[in-house]
Order: C-alpha cells, then sequence, then structure tokens
C-alpha cells in the first residue's frame, strides 16, 4: 500500500484483530508512534521466529514512516495433550511418603497431592503435522493483515484530521502574507518619506556629510528592507503545502522541509521589516508555523 494511491496517514493509530484455527486462538495487536523511518519490532511466541519475515514484510508493504510494533497472543496451539503419568517415578515417591507416615507419623499422601508434584503428571508437547503447521502460520498472517490494515485505517483516520488542522495552518500563514503585503508601511509614499526623515535627521547631526553619498545609501538600505521576495516565496510555499496535503501520498518528510522555508522567510521579514506593523505579522508567522511545524511531525 505504499505509492502514490496511499491516503495521508499519521504516524500513531491502534488496531487489533482475531481468529481460531485448529484449536489455535490468534490474537494480533498492532500499534504505531512517530518515527524518523520505518521501523518493524515484533513479539512472537516461543517457537514462532519462522514467521518474523513474513510478518516484517507485511507491515513493510503497508507503511513508510513510523514506529510499528505488532504483538501475537495465542492461548491454545494445535492438538489437544493427553497427560501422561510417570509410574515408576509414581511409585518411588509413594514408597518414600509409606515410610515417612510409618516412622515420623506424617499424614497418609493423598492422590491429588502425590500428582501435583512435580514429574509425576507430566503434559507432552502435542505432535504437529507439517500440513498442521502451514495452516496455523497462513491463518496467523491472515489475521495479521487484518490488524495491519485496521492500523491503516486508524492512521489515515488521524490522518484526516491532521490535513484539515494543517490547512488551517496553511490559511492563516496566507492571510498574514496577504497583511504584510498590504501593509501600509510598504507604500512607496510612506518608504520615501521615512527615508527622507532618516537622511535630514544625519545630515543635521553631522553638515559635512556628503548628501549624495546619504542618498546612495538611503536607496541601498531601502532596497535591501524590501520584503517583496519573501512575501512572493511564501506564497508558493503556501501553494505547495496545499498541494503537498492534497497529493495523497506519504508527505511528511516534504511538509516538515517546507515548514523549515516557511521558518526562514518569516524569520527575514522579521529582520527586514523597517515597520512595528510588519514585525508583528512577521512574529505572528512565526507562531503559526511553528504549530503547523509541531503538527507536520505527526505525518507519516
Amino acid at each position: 500500500m505504499v505509492g502514490d494511491d496511499m491516503a495521508l496517514q499519521s504516524m500513531t493509530g491502534f488496531a487489533r484483530a482475531g481468529g481460531s484455527l485448529a484449536g489455535a486462538t490468534i490474537a494480533w495487536e498492532a500499534r504505531s508512534v512517530n518515527g524518523k523511518g520505518l521501523d518493524v519490532r515484533l513479539r512472537l511466541p516461543p517457537g514462532f521466529d519462522r514467521l518474523e519475515m513474513p510478518a516484517r514484510q507485511a507491515a513493510q508493504k503497508r507503511f513508510s514512516r513510523g514506529n510499528v510494533q505488532a504483538t501475537l497472543t495465542l492461548t491454545r496451539i494445535g492438538l489437544t495433550a493427553q497427560p501422561v503419568v510417570n509410574e515408576e517415578f509414581l511409585k518411588d515417591v509413594a514408597s518414600l511418603a509409606k515410610r515417612l507416615e510409618s516412622q515420623f507419623g506424617c499424614a497418609p499422601p493423598t492422590a491429588d497431592g502425590l500428582l501435583a508434584l512435580r514429574g509425576v503428571l507430566e503434559t507432552p508437547e502435542p505432535v504437529v503435522s507439517e500440513e498442521e503447521t502451514a495452516q496455523i502460520d497462513a491463518e496467523i498472517l491472515a489475521v495479521l493483515d487484518r490488524a495491519l490494515d485496521g492500523l491503516v485505517a486508524a492512521r489515515e483516520h488521524e490522518g484526516t484530521a491532521l490535513r484539515q488542522l494543517l490547512l488551517g495552518h496553511l490559511d492563516t500563514i496566507e492571510q498574514l502574507t496577504l497583511r504584510a503585503e498590504a501593509d501600509g508601511s510598504r507604500e512607496p509614499a510612506a518608504i520615501r518619506e521615512r527615508i527622507a526623515q532618516q537622511v535630514r535627521l544625519l545630515i543635521d547631526a553631522a553638515p559635512s556629510l556628503d548628501e549624495q553619498r546619504l542618498h546612495t545609501e538611503a536607496a541601498f538600505l531601502a532596497t535591501k528592507a524590501d520584503i517583496r521576495e519573501e512575501i512572493d516565496r511564501l506564497k508558493t510555499h503556501v501553494a505547495s503545502g496545499r498541494a503537498l496535503l492534497g497529493s495523497g501520498t506519504a508527505a511528511g518528510r516534504k511538509l516538515d522541509f517546507l515548514a523549515q522555508e516557511f521558518n526562514r522567510e518569516s524569520n527575514t521579514l522579521c529582520s527586514k521589516s523597517n515597520a512595528a506593523s510588519v514585525t508583528a505579522i512577521g512574529l505572528e508567522l512565526k507562531a503559526v508555523v511553528d504549530q503547523f511545524r509541531e503538527q507536520v511531525q505527526n505525518l507519516e
């Protein structure tokens, strides 16, 4: 299921599935949490290590990121084993009990007491044919498939909720970008007046300063303080974020990179700003970008 047709997934989820076959009651629990890559961990009962590889491959087909753990529980396996009494050992223990009774007045032995002694009553492991083993293994893996499909559904359900949340953050980033673009401090007349005031203050403070040189430096500073490029890039990043969230692919890593770009542009906007109103917008941008990046960490 890893591919272009995969729905957006969160990396957290839980699912359970069960089944039974040939006296075996099977239960799988599958859960996942955030991870930089894909880490699949399996917990299998003793004697079932042979299933580790196909079980791991089943998870790798469905997920590309996250710490995935799957636990198999078997409450009964195979044929019902018949208990066997170790009669020679039982005779020795009964004889010893009789002697202790006659010599020391101990209570006489009881049947259930003797049978409870270790080594008297044995339950051998049931003999399971290769065909029965293959059937049990196939059912175990089929139940695992259902559990993993349930985990996919749980991750997709949360992924849908995350998608709406992230789209909301992108809407806010776009609105703040447009506010910065439309801010009155960016009007040419306002910029000219602000620079003219700064030049007049410098000339008044130091009349010997070269006026032409001051105007050249002022023009350079005005160019350096322009945030047109940052605004354009923020708009482009918003469009890219929406496209990634609508692509239906595992976009977590790309969106994390995009969050870094958002952060870079909002930082630059703040550093270039020469108006308190634009600085305030930049600080709001940084706060929303932090929220966006925090939520992106949950996506596959």
